[in-house]
């Protein structure tokens, strides 16, 4: 048995700060560059009669140079990229800190009459640049909206504020009302609810508690012309489309976020995990949809390819698959026990503990499938996670692996199998390049359209979690086909002077083109 406190208590564990800033942590040692914009042309500028209602309005206003650039600094590979070449990614905008749901409601007053750009922003965790303000005009940090303002015990619903950090949230829901969301993204401490939601996020022990989108009974929106509006807060229902929906996933394009109710759930009294390996992926990829589709749905299914079994385990010999679970006892074990039988089918089992202790020790540690590579002054790294059927995985990883690799200047590519349902899953790839620092960029967009064009083939899902933002924005309209047209339809509607985070999402823009299509 693996003791409640390792799988329920991850504050103690794992290489995180509680209460993270919310920048990004290597902003800190990197200089503000004084270069031009790498992804800005013509942004918008805020009249000051515009600053001047901002100040009145909101909590805070900020317009230094250093400020902004510092303030809008995210995770994503193609701002870093020109961060270290000394060119911020958009040092022209300016920063608005609102402390409450009036607030929010005032700034997107003031900007919808004076058609000005709005970027909703609170952590910055994301990788796909999604809240950049790529035409300037006003970035609106909500994280002053940070508190639990309810909690239902019996229903075990909580009401949350959108700009309350991760770790912060789990820790009080756990230490006040002894209920745990279930959701740990690796950004744990450097997210927050209203981002999870907007991106559509996933957390690591998603096989049990759901994505973001299974946890939301509710959100409050306020509109791009300020008014607002509720949305769901109901178990289940049959009045229309679900519209709560348009927003989980909307990355601030169609309102900003300003609370949700969510989900909880009491602390787990029980866990246990069991390991094994696979002679290949696709075998390792067959075991996980067996234990779903006979009905376990274990916290942690995990299977990584033999590069990262050797890099994250020590274990390069084999794709290693960690099963493990948390809960009631009587579930967990019968979870564990469908596990092991069809596991057993393919191969012995490894050291479990040795291997779920390792898992817990490093899971949050961002980058670690980088180890192993000396990076030089081109190394590039970034992450792709997308998700499609069981029939379509092993063919779907072989060539986005092979895809990858054919671009010359790359050092390797790898994945593992990081969530999972009982018609498909999510396989989170790893890619690492090294080239002339000049030519980084180029690699870098060169070996994501190779990827994007496998999963587009396969008609998989670009994203499974991490949201698509201008990363993924200029592939967005061939992956949904005819279906595209309906989200600018929906977007013509909830904005129509198109100033709700411009650029993202391939959606088009009154500002002018993305900088990435």
């Amino acid at each position: 048995m693996i003791s409640r406190q390792t799988i329920t208590h991850p504050f103690n564990r794992g290489n995180y700060t509680i209460g993270a800033p919310s920048f990004a942590k290597w902003a800190q040692n990197t200089p503000i560059g004084d270069g031009e914009a790498a992804l800005q042309v013509d942004p918008v500028e805020v009249p000051e009669t515009v600053i001047e209602a901002l100040r009145e309005a909101a909590h805070a206003v900020h317009t230094a140079r250093e400020e902004v650039v510092t303030r809008t600094r995210d995770w994503w590979a193609g701002s870093m990229i020109g961060e270290t070449e000394g060119r911020p990614a958009t040092p022209d905008a300016v920063i608005v800190e609102a402390a409450d749901a009036d607030q929010v409601a005032a700034v997107l007053r003031i900007c919808h009459e004076a058609g000005i750009p709005v970027t909703p922003s609170a952590g910055r965790s994301n990788v796909t640049g999604a809240a950049l303000p790529v035409f300037g005009g006003v970035v609106l940090d909500v994280c002053g909206l940070n508190a639990i303002t309810g909690f239902d015990a019996e229903s075990n619903i909580v009401d949350v504020q959108a700009g309350m950090f991760g770790d912060l949230f789990e820790k009080q829901l756990q230490e006040e009302y002894g209920v745990t969301t279930g959701h740990w993204p690796s950004a744990f401490a450097v997210s927050t609810v209203g981002g999870w939601i907007a991106c559509r996020g996933a957390g690591q022990l998603s096989t049990r508690y759901g994505k973001i989108e299974d946890m939301v009974v509710g959100v409050d929106v306020v509109h791009a012309d300020s008014t607002r509006a509720t949305y769901g807060d109901y178990a289940r229902a049959a009045v229309g489309p679900d519209l709560r929906q348009l927003f989980v996933g909307s990355e601030g394009t169609l309102g900003v976020i300003v609370s949700a109710r969510l989900r909880v759930h009491p602390l787990p009294e029980y866990a246990n995990a069991v390991a094994y390996g696979f002679k290949t992926f696709a075998e390792g990829l067959d075991a996980c949809r067996r234990i779903m589709q006979r009905g376990a749905t274990p916290a942690v299914l995990r299977l990584y390819d033999t590069l990262e079994s050797g890099t994250h385990f020590g274990h390069p010999e084999t794709n290693l698959l960690l099963v493990a679970d948390e809960g009631d006892p009587v579930i967990v074990d019968a979870s564990i026990e469908v596990a092991k039988e069809v596991c057993e089918a393919y191969g012995p089992e490894l050291d479990s503990k040795a291997v779920f202790e390792r898992w817990l020790d490093e899971r949050m540690l961002v980058g670690k499938s980088a180890d192993g590579f000396k990076p030089g002054p081109g190394f590039v790294a970034d992450t792709l996670e997308m998700a499609a059927s069981w029939t379509d995985l092993p063919v779907i990883y072989d060539e986005v692996v092979a895809a990858i690799q054919s671009v010359p200047g790359t050092l390797a590519a790898s994945a593992h199998q990081s969530h999972a349902y009982t018609d498909g899953a999510c396989v989170y790839f790893s890619l690492r390049g090294d080239v002339a620092p000049e030519s980084r960029r180029d690699w870098y967009r060169s070996v994501w359209d190779a990827a994007n064009a496998v999963l587009i083939e396969h008609a998989a899902a670009l994203s499974h979690h991490h949201g698509c933002g201008l990363l993924r924005g200029p592939y967005l309209e061939e992956s949904l086909g005819a279906g595209f047209a309906t989200f600018v339809a929906v977007k013509k509607a909830l904005d129509p002077a198109g100033i709700l985070n411009p650029g993202k999402l391939g959606l088009p823009s009154r500002f002018g083109t993305s900088p990435l299509n």
